[in-house]
C-alpha cells in the first residue's frame, strides 16, 4: 500500500479546536502483514470475513511502524487523530474494525487489530492498519488461529500496561493486605528488595475481557496463594526454587502468567469486563500480591506511551530518566515450562 503523505492541521479555525493527544501507539500498514502461504497467498491481514484459519503471514522485515497520536474518545471503538501523527490530520477517525488471534512458532498467542484511520470528509479514502498487542518480529512465520469483530467495541486509550484485576490484596509495609483498588498514593507497601516503598502512582483501565486482555487466574493453593489471583496476561510473577530448574543458573524464575497457564490450575477467563489496576514506585518493584511476588509496572518509554497523556506526563516529572531496570532472575518462556514441567513450580492444592 503506497504511504500517503503527512497531512498539516486544518486551518487556525479547525486547530483551535484540534483534539489533544491523549495516547500514542505504533502501528504498520496493513499490507505490511500479509499472507505468505495459504487460501489467501499474498493478501494483507484484512476484516474477519475476508481472512481464512489456518494462513500464514510475515510481518514485512522491510516495512516501518508509524507513530499515530490519538485523542480520549468518548465513543467505545472510535478515537480521533491529534496533533503530533505521522499519519492522517487532528479530527480523522480512528476505528477498530477487527481483533485477529496469530500463533507464533513458540506457540505464544498474540492478538493483532485492525484499524482503520477515516478522513473527515473522506471515508472513501480510508488506510487500513494494523497494531499488534504483544510481540510480532519480522520475517517469522505467524499463523492465524480466529478472527472476532467485538473487537469494535475496544478503546485504544484504554490499553494500558496493567497488572492486577480488582479485588487483589496487596500486601501493606505493617503486613495487612488491603484490596489494590483502595490503595492511595504515599500509602507504604511491602516491597521484596527495599522494604516498605510509598506507591507512587495508581492506574486503572477497565478492559473488555477477550482475546490478550483477558485475565489469568492463578487458583488458590497453586502458587501458595490463598486465595485465586487475577492478573493480565503479561504480568510477570518472581518465583523462588530452592532446586534450580536445569540449565539455570539462578534460583529467582520471573515467569509471565500466560506462560502458567495449563487449563486447570491456571486458566484465562474470557467474557464481561475486567477492571485492571497498575502500581509504580520510584525503582522498579516486586511487591506481594495475594503472597505471590510480582512486579510493579516498569517505567520507560515503551510502557509510557500507552498512557494517556496526561498521566505520563505525571509519571515522566515523578521518574526523571525513565530508566527502571528489570529483576535480575531467570526468565522462564513458554518453551522452558513446557520441557521442564508447569507442576515444578506449582505448589500442592488444598485437597489434593
Amino acid at each position: 500500500m503506497p504511504q500517503t503523505a503527512f497531512r498539516p492541521p486544518h486551518p487556525t479555525a479547525a486547530t483551535a479546536t484540534a483534539p489533544v493527544a491523549g495516547v500514542t501507539c505504533r502501528v504498520y500498514p496493513a499490507s505490511d502483514l500479509f499472507v505468505t502461504w495459504g487460501t489467501n497467498a499474498g493478501d494483507p491481514l484484512g476484516d474477519c470475513d475476508a481472512v481464512c484459519a489456518g494462513d500464514i503471514y510475515q510481518l514485512d522485515p522491510a516495512g516501518a511502524s508509524i507513530r499515530l497520536a490519538l485523542a480520549q474518545g468518548r465513543a467505545a471503538g472510535a478515537q480521533q487523530i491529534a496533533p503530533g501523527s505521522e499519519r492522517g490530520a487532528p479530527g480523522d477517525r480512528l476505528e477498530v474494525r477487527a481483533r485477529h488471534r496469530l500463533m507464533t512458532p513458540d506457540g505464544d498467542l498474540v492478538d493483532v487489530l485492525l484499524l482503520s484511520l477515516v478522513p473527515r470528509g473522506a471515508p472513501e479514502r480510508a488506510e487500513a492498519f494494523v497494531l499488534p498487542m504483544g510481540p510480532l518480529a519480522p520475517g517469522i512465520d505467524v499463523t492465524l488461529i480466529s478472527s472476532e469483530a467485538e473487537a469494535r467495541g475496544v478503546r485504544l486509550s484504554d490499553v494500558l500496561c496493567v497488572s492486577f484485576a480488582a479485588g487483589t490484596l496487596i500486601t501493606l509495609a505493617d503486613g495487612r493486605q488491603t484490596p489494590i483498588e483502595a490503595l492511595t498514593p504515599g500509602e507504604r507497601i511491602l516491597t521484596r528488595d527495599h522494604g516498605a516503598q510509598p506507591l507512587r502512582w495508581l492506574g486503572k483501565a477497565t478492559l473488555r475481557a477477550l482475546g490478550s486482555l483477558a485475565p489469568v487466574v492463578i487458583t488458590a493453593g497453586t502458587l501458595g496463594n490463598a486465595r485465586d489471583l487475577v492478573v493480565s496476561p503479561h504480568a510477570r510473577l518472581f518465583l523462588y526454587r530452592r532446586d534450580r530448574l536445569a540449565g539455570r543458573t539462578t534460583p529467582e524464575v520471573l515467569v509471565q502468567a500466560k506462560h502458567l497457564v495449563d487449563d486447570a490450575q491456571v486458566f484465562v477467563r474470557e467474557g464481561g469486563f475486567v477492571d485492571y489496576f497498575s502500581l509504580v514506585f520510584d525503582r522498579h518493584e516486586i511487591v506481594y500480591a495475594e503472597g505471590i511476588a510480582a512486579e510493579s509496572l516498569m517505567v520507560n518509554e515503551r510502557t509510557l506511551t500507552a498512557l494517556p497523556e496526561e498521566l505520563a506526563d505525571e509519571v515522566r516529572a515523578r521518574f526523571p530518566g525513565l530508566k527502571q531496570d528489570q529483576h535480575f532472575g531467570t526468565e522462564a518462556d513458554r518453551g522452558l515450562l513446557e520441557a521442564v514441567g508447569r507442576e515444578r513450580l506449582f505448589h500442592t492444592r488444598p485437597g489434593r
